[in-house]
């Protein structure tokens, strides 16, 4: 088969929380039809990861395959940078209670 004709898009991954599928954003743009200022708009396409070696915020290239089931028709064909996300998340850092300092100073 001719892989020529395989539609290639480069995105980021937004998920790995999976054991095989990725979640890639691939962000595109177009002039909006009355104002024709450019607007970003996104896809997320769901991506089969045989190696489980994508993280999240790296940049990938995918390319698009036979079903694999009932919402993956993409695969990752390679790993283009790898992404800088922080291990620690805002939810997970705790703010040190405040205590009233205007009792204190009586």
């Amino acid at each position: 088969m001719s892989y020529e004709r395989r539609k290639v898009r480069v995105g980021r991954v937004v998920s790995d929380k999976m054991d095989k599928p990725i979640v890639v954003s691939v962000e595109w743009s177009q002039p909006h039809r009355v104002y024709k200022k450019n607007v970003k708009r996104w896809n997320k396409f769901m991506v089969h990861d045989q190696e489980n070696s994508c993280n999240l915020g790296d940049t990938v290239r995918i390319v698009e395959t036979r079903p694999l089931s009932k919402t993956k028709r993409w695969k990752v064909a390679e790993i283009i940078q790898k992404g800088d996300v922080a291990e620690l998340q805002p939810e997970e850092i705790a703010t040190p209670s405040i205590e009233d300092s205007s009792n204190d100073s009586e």
